[in-house]
């Protein structure tokens, strides 16, 4: 008896490309989009804003449902502080080693010299920018909400991992009579991430619309007005990946390919929208199908949006230094590190700060009496260089997940394996 035949909506559904493919061919039709056509490229923009805005309506349910289940089903204050300081450390260490990447790479290359400063530029938004700088306090303050439905509102994903956190706990030490809450949260969890899914389904186009603004607005042309800096921001980056995340995949036993084929659709996700937050719910999806417990991935996740900006801190190294070289200002390898330590200071806890990095960078210029036309320069090409360093950010978060699994000794081979 011969076998049934495969039904033919099957037979279309095995030919058509997966996500991963679907985004590479959104991003490459973007591209031409905005090469060929830049005033459609820029006008389709509105869609690219829709899929962001589909993203932002996922996070605040999806983050805290999933928060609370895990550290509710620790039940354990003292763990999750072991946890928090573990993340920590490793956040510190790897912005330190991004910090000095950028600095060595900006002063051996020089991407500054040569370049012009405007001759005339109006320096009023920057110096704005630079009075939004938030001190220890403010930092401290911003962390916990005065309203959770607030925060939630606003999508600060700093407040809402606090008040996750108390909340998980206070439903774990009410034992029973929290396992009502438990159960409710886990159900919210599995629906979220099947709401995440069909958001997913958009994401091509989204993509596609992102990346056509871009190229349409800004052009290709740009790139090559300040091709070195550009080319030394990127190669930055790449080091960083090889040296830090190459080098924790190592320590922590697991494969570097299949970590980036694990991270490889919020990945391209951030790189195109230039988004952490777009980029958010997919990757605590794929971390925790990869072998990171859940409480793990859903603290350390989006607690590193804030406190482990791998990709923003290198750039601020390297476009504080492109700024002295365009003014002409020599500064000693003294005055570099006295202003790398302030970098590592004040960029932690303002990612909900609309453009936190730039607002960090004009804030560094105005301490150290460097010209802000030359933030004014870095305004033309921000967007180019945004999408770089963002997808370095949740590459960053991603591996900070697995390293603290792996220092917990809960990380999953068996998960990673079959991936």
């Amino acid at each position: 008896m011969s076998a049934p035949p495969v039904p033919q909506a099957d037979a279309v559904r095995s030919r058509i490309p997966g996500l991963t493919a679907q985004i590479f061919i959104g991003l490459t039709i973007g591209v031409v989009i905005g090469w060929l056509w830049p005033s459609f490229g820029v006008e389709i923009k509105p869609v690219a804003d829709l899929f962001l805005r589909m993203i932002k309506m996922i996070i605040a349910p999806l983050l805290f449902s999933t928060l609370v289940v895990g550290i509710a089903g620790t039940g354990d204050l003292r763990t999750m502080g072991r946890i928090g300081v573990k993340a920590i450390v490793w956040f510190e260490l790897a912005t330190t080693v991004a910090l000095v990447i950028g600095l060595v790479l900006v002063n051996v290359f020089e991407p500054g010299a040569g370049v012009a400063l405007p001759a005339s530029t109006d320096t009023a938004a920057l110096a704005a920018m630079a009075r939004q700088q938030q001190t220890g306090w403010d930092i401290l303050l911003h962390m916990v909400p005065t309203s959770v439905v607030d925060a939630m509102a606003r999508g600060d994903i700093l407040q809402v991992v606090v008040f996750a956190s108390f909340f998980g706990v206070a439903v774990a030490a009410a034992g029973e009579r929290g396992a009502p809450v438990v159960a409710l949260l886990d159900s919210v969890a599995l629906v979220m991430f099947r709401f995440t899914g069909y958001v997913m389904r958009f994401a091509p186009i989204g993509v596609m619309a992102a990346i056509a603004a871009t190229v349409g607005g800004k052009g290709l042309g740009i790139l090559v007005t300040l091709g070195k800096l550009v080319l030394t921001m990127y190669a930055g980056l790449v080091l960083f990946v090889m040296i830090v995340v190459f080098g924790a995949a190592l320590i922590c036993r697991v494969p570097f390919l299949s970590f980036l084929r694990a991270i490889r659709e919020p990945f391209l996700i951030a790189f195109t929208t230039a988004s952490s937050e777009a980029a958010l719910p997919k990757s605590l999806e794929v971390m925790e199908r990869f072998g990171v417990p859940k409480r793990i991935v859903s603290f350390v996740l989006p607690t590193g949006y804030s406190f482990n900006l791998d990709g923003s801190t290198l750039y601020l190294s390297v476009a504080a230094i492109f700024v002295a070289q365009l003014g002409g200002i020599d500064l000693s390898w003294g005055q570099q590190l006295v202003m790398m330590l302030t970098l590592m200071a004040t960029s932690k806890g303002v990612a909900g700060v609309p453009r936190a990095a730039l607002v960090i960078l004009t804030a560094t210029l105005t301490t150290f009496g460097l010209p802000l036309e030359g933030a004014a320069i870095l305004l033309g090409i921000d967007q180019v260089l945004d999408m770089g360093r963002t997808s370095v950010n949740v590459m960053g978060n991603c591996i900070a997940t697995v390293v603290v699994a792996r220092w917990e000794g809960e990380f999953d081979d068996a998960k990673m394996r079959a991936f």
